[in-house]
């Protein structure tokens, strides 16, 4: 693997994030566009797509060294650990998809978190049976079991082809020697101020004097670096067993949770099957359960296989992908759950036959009402999880979308650590039919239980053609499995990773029984004929953080791209 000496990296600032899409070779192919950026694919060269360029370089750094993609993953993701707390780290865990070139082999990572075993549903709800959002959102009670440092371990002995220290070596050296907090990380801090100084650790973190971080502070967090270090250099055992396990546990307790040092030594991340779906001679290889996504994509692709999208009106086109997204999303409340716990149909949900059934109640004319479920207020979606796409000289590939659920998690960091807690026991279905955070319902299938995996909207995924391949997806709540889906029909319709990226997008979850809209995704006769079907369009601000891989296996050549809608603040060569 021959990479150029003098790498110039393109870093992009897009509004509150600093995100990067790069190749190995540093080259931008239109570097006076600051939203987006591709690089030209040279043989035996690399790309990159993450929502920072630290960890992008990070990645870049390790594949130097030799590293495949797998090694890279772990480097981006042990960074943004560091870098963007506000969406994933040390503290969360993540869902990859990963295909090993020299045997075709693809692999599912579940390194989601877990609930501790003491976990009561009633510390939870309200007197009056509603869900308590505090107890959900913040605080220790709020955490589950993070699963991202087994996830990287696991990854690194059985897919990598460094060392771990190696590939840990970039996130130890920003978190000890410092980094320059960007716009949004600072703004993620500040919007969660006052969360964030109910906890003395969270305050001597993320508020130095009292404040955020100012601009162009440089800002250390040796903690989290010492913490780092025993991972590089025990294993698992540096953060489940010993040192880090203990101060984790005792402060968790202290702050009234209820964790126990066998919740966190008998955490394990699992290998498990991807799904697998043919839509119209690609292959799409994404997450089973405890993600939901996966199948949903897969069900919506099985009820769009049966449809000629392109000899249709955007309107007629929309029509038929929403109603396909309505029955998907319905399904997903009633029968997901974590696989080691729940019973699931999924030979059904991912049946040709059970998608025919379900195509055929699709009325041509008109939107079909979702009246199944009280109606859900969904609030918006959100952009609190990170997801980066790579693929290596060898065409080894790493999908990894990775998690502390809302901003800033828990906001809740263990003393002594460095460790920012998720708060993802928001994610399971803590009172039955009642919507999350993001909106989404749940039925008995996502119910906690001690170390049970809660129900994650995490969808990485792979699309493989006969001549092209795409590594994608996005953070964005309920929203990533929509984007996901939308952006492989694009890639599909033969769009570059830049157009992937940057497009505008639609969303429906079945309830509430409206479509989510971006401005400018209809113009107004689209828009027209859709309210004349019977849709509701509500539009929405919020939408997620796309990083995109193509490979164009003809001409051997790489495109990676950020999502481009946030204006750039930082974005520079160097």
């Amino acid at each position: 693997m021959n990479f150029p000496l003098n790498w110039r990296v393109l870093s992009l600032s897009l509004l509150l994030v600093g995100g990067t899409a790069l190749a190995a070779d540093g080259t931008p192919k239109a570097a006076a566009t600051a939203h987006s950026a591709s690089m030209q694919q040279r043989p035996g060269h690399a790309a990159i797509a993450s929502a920072n360029f630290l960890a992008t370089n990070a990645g870049l750094e390790v594949l130097a060294k030799g590293g495949n993609a797998f090694d890279a993953a772990i480097a981006v993701a042990s960074t943004l650990s560091v870098v963007e707390p506000e969406s994933s780290g040390i503290g969360g865990g993540f869902m990859a998809v990963l295909h090993r070139a020299k045997d075709g082999h693809d692999v599912f990572i579940d390194a989601r978190e877990a609930a501790p075993a003491a976990v009561n549903r009633k510390d939870y709800i309200n007197p009056d049976g509603s869900p308590n959002r505090d107890a959900a959102l913040k605080g220790p009670l709020s955490a589950g079991i993070p699963g991202e440092p087994a996830g990287l371990v696991l990854i690194a002995k059985r897919y990598g082809r460094l060392p771990l220290q190696q590939s840990l070596a970039p996130a130890i050296r920003i978190a000890r020697d410092g980094f320059q907090p960007d716009a949004r990380l600072r703004g993620s801090i500040a919007a969660e101020q006052k969360t964030l100084e109910r906890w003395p650790a969270s305050v001597a973190k993320y508020l130095p004097n009292g404040k955020p971080p100012a601009e162009g502070v440089i800002w250390r967090d040796p903690d989290q670096a010492r913490t780092w270090e025993l991972i590089a250099a025990h294993g698992d055992d540096g953060f489940y067993h010993g040192e880090t396990a203990q101060k984790l546990v005792a402060a968790v307790r202290a702050a009234g949770g209820n964790w126990t040092l066998a919740d966190l030594a008998s955490y394990q991340a699992k290998e498990r099957t991807p799904i697998t779906v043919n839509y119209h001679g690609y292959r799409i290889v994404t997450a089973p359960p405890p993600s939901s996504g996966g199948v949903a994509i897969a069900e919506i692709l099985n009820i769009l296989s049966g449809i000629d999208l392109t000899k249709m009106d955007q309107a007629q086109r929309v029509h038929y992908i929403v109603e396909a997204m309505r029955r998907a999303f319905r399904d997903h409340n009633d029968y997901l759950g974590d696989p080691d716990f729940v019973k699931m149909p999924l030979d059904m949900l991912l049946s040709p036959f059970y998608a025919d059934g379900l195509r055929q109640g699709i009325l041509p004319d008109k939107a079909t009402p979702s009246s199944m479920l009280p109606r859900a207020e969904a609030p918006e979606p959100g952009m609190h999880t990170t997801h980066f796409s790579i693929i290596d000289a060898d065409g080894n590939m790493a999908a990894v979308t990775s998690t502390v659920n809302y901003t800033m998690g828990s906001t809740f960091v263990a003393e002594g650590t460095g460790v920012l807690l998720n708060d993802e026991m928001d994610d399971f279905a803590l009172v039955p039919n009642k919507p999350n955070v993001y909106g989404l319902l749940g039925s008995a299938a996502n119910a906690p239980e001690p170390g049970k995996r809660m129900l994650s909207s995490m969808s990485p995924s792979i699309v493989i053609g006969a001549d092209r391949t795409a590594v994608i997806g996005s953070p964005g709540g309920s929203t990533i499995i929509t984007q996901v889906l939308e952006g492989i029909l694009h890639f599909i319709d033969g769009e570059s990773a830049q157009q992937i990226a940057a497009h505008k997008r639609f969303h429906h979850q079945y309830l509430p029984d409206e479509v989510m809209v971006e401005d400018g995704t209809f113009d107004p006769a689209t828009s027209e004929a859709l309210t004349k079907m019977g849709y509701t369009l509500k539009q929405r601000e919020s939408w997620g953080f796309m990083n995109v891989v193509t490979w164009d296996r003809k001409t051997n050549k790489l495109d990676a791209a950020s999502d481009p809608r946030r204006p750039s603040g930082l974005g520079k060569v160097q």
